[in-house]
């Protein structure tokens, strides 16, 4: 039976791929260009075909291909990196918006999910769905204390079909990776691998509440962004419940504007949201589309949907963020050294070749006002020129890019003057000193204080058990190396009140009880003479 279903579906799918004339747009210029006749054999395939532009051919097949296909369009429409620009501009334009299923399913998801009844779980519950789609729907309901809550439930039965047009998508991008050359290049298995942890990601309930705690956890008394609030006695893997929003979307500037909002200030704000989730944090929201973003009454932020989340490596974050100020200080050189020191691109990788590429991409953005540059379209251009070198893009710099177009583009939005770089800027600045400025040097002293304390006492210890192995297993040792090793134990010993005082001295100046700034010259006395005491020979 799952054979049958399997066919028939594949039938389905050439069918709707023929009509769509997909099939022409793959293999016209491939080594398997006669699969476009022999196609034409099949039944199926001798209605009349779509004329319509190639992006929205693609769009269109993939809408009539199902939920699962719609949000592959969906995840590769941010690939802008890979795709030619009229293809991912139609893509971009599907929407994830599907039947909702009965209610009775509802009821039985969360039951089964949460292990009582709907009576038990809710005061009220309203099985009419706010909203629905391919993976989950939404409903409204009252827990018994009174507090609204929304009830997101899982579709029955979706990850057997997930699975099927997964494989089945598989199947598809090995064949065109064998067909057309240029397709290696945008590596469709790759890309088909990723879009399939990402939807099984999406199934699971406890790690979209889990990713909403953590952002909670992140902006925690923030005057910039809400989170709401995760029932965890009533989530499950299939059921999450959340405290609902009262506030309005973040398109709808028109009700912003009645409310008293001041959408200058707003865009800002989106802007800084976004640069603290990606470089303070470490963990941003990649998912943050106009349907997911509301504004509350008191001018903040609130998110919801958690499914997709992302992070960068400390490195990735370093590296980008000195791209960003090398790129904007028009330091071409700086930016193709940091993508050799980061490994972006291969390390033979010639440094005037990559800047004289990448100046010949930017250079011609600042006959535009600095308001005008797009910052994601810069990131974007940046990725497809290092492409050429070897480069292979990430996911999370991948979800980045996506996810500073949204932020770019909800700014611009509700200000059509916002200068995105003038807020990014003195963050970034900001920033990297404490990354690797004083206070950075400081926070690291502190963050591996405890390990040193720990271990230098071992340290003579440590020696002379080394030369005491070396001895018992017969090595030999010259008497004049023996006895300047000795010599460096017995140096070790009597300096060892010496890097203790050192010690104290740097712990006294990290943890002063008194209110004092770091650079107070106090506390950098102590700082210096604590770290002179430690390192004097």
């Amino acid at each position: 039976m799952k054979l049958v279903k399997k066919l028939l579906r594949l039938i389905k799918i050439n069918r709707i791929l023929t009509h769509y004339q997909i099939d022409r747009l793959i293999f016209e210029q491939s080594r398997f260009s006669w699969f476009i006749v022999f196609n034409m054999l099949f039944p199926w395939n001798w209605g009349s075909k779509s004329d319509a532009s190639r992006g929205e051919r693609i769009r269109l097949a993939l809408e009539e291909l199902g939920p699962i296909f719609i949000k592959f369009g969906q995840a590769l429409s941010t690939r802008k990196d890979l795709l030619p620009y009229d293809i991912a501009i139609e893509l971009a334009k599907l929407q994830d918006d599907c039947p909702p299923f009965d209610e009775n399913h509802s009821l039985q998801m969360i039951e089964h999910g949460l292990g009582k009844t709907v009576g038990e779980a809710f005061a009220t519950f309203n099985p009419v769905p706010m909203a629905s789609a391919s993976i989950a729907q939404v409903h409204e309901a009252t827990m018994h204390t009174g507090t609204e809550v929304v009830v997101k439930v899982v579709r029955p039965d979706i990850k057997p079909i997930i699975e099927q047009d997964v494989s089945i998508m598989f199947s598809l991008a090995h064949l065109i990776e064998a067909a057309v050359k240029i397709a290696k290049r945008l590596h469709p298995v790759e890309v088909v691998a990723e879009f399939e942890k990402t939807i099984l990601d999406e199934l699971d309930m406890m790690r979209e509440a889990a990713n909403a705690g953590q952002l909670k956890r992140n902006f925690e008394g923030s005057d910039l962004l809400y989170v709401p609030e995760i029932y965890w006695d009533l989530t499950s893997e299939s059921v999450m419940t959340m405290e609902r929003i009262r506030g309005i979307r973040i398109s709808e500037t028109d009700k912003l504007i009645e409310s008293g909002i001041d959408l200058t200030d707003l865009s800002a704000k989106g802007v800084i949201i976004f640069f603290t989730q990606v470089f303070k944090h470490n963990f941003f929201h990649a998912d943050m589309h106009p349907g997911n973003i509301f504004v509350l009454p008191d001018g903040r932020y609130a998110a919801i949907d958690f499914g997709i989340m992302g992070t960068l490596m400390p490195e990735d974050q370093r590296y980008l963020a000195e791209n960003f100020l090398a790129f904007f200080n028009r330091n071409y050189l700086r930016v193709s050294e940091l993508h050799i020191e980061s490994e972006w691109v291969p390390k033979d990788t010639r440094v005037n070749e990559l800047e004289s590429a990448i100046r010949s991409v930017c250079e011609p953005i600042w006959d535009r006002p600095l308001k005008d540059i797009s910052f994601g379209l810069v990131l974007m251009r940046l990725f497809q020129t290092a492409r050429r070198f070897g480069m292979e893009v990430q996911p999370q710099l991948v979800l980045l890019q996506k996810t500073l177009l949204n932020i770019e583009g909800l700014g611009r939005q509700l200000d059509d003057e916002l200068d995105l770089w003038d807020t990014a800027k003195p963050f970034l600045e900001d920033w990297m000193q404490e990354r690797v400025g004083p206070k950075g040097l400081v926070k690291k002293v502190k963050e591996n204080m405890p390990f040193w304390m720990e271990q230098a006492p071992e340290i003579p210890g440590m020696l002379h058990s080394t030369l005491n192995r070396l001895n018992h297993q017969g090595v030999s040792i010259q008497s004049e190396q023996l006895a300047r090793l000795e010599q460096a134990i017995n140096k070790q010993s009597r300096h060892h009140k010496q890097l203790a005082l050192g010690f104290a001295l740097i712990v006294f100046g990290l943890f002063m009880p008194f209110e004092v700034d770091y650079y107070n010259w106090v506390q950098i006395g102590l700082l210096v003479t604590g770290g002179y005491l430690l390192l004097k020979k």
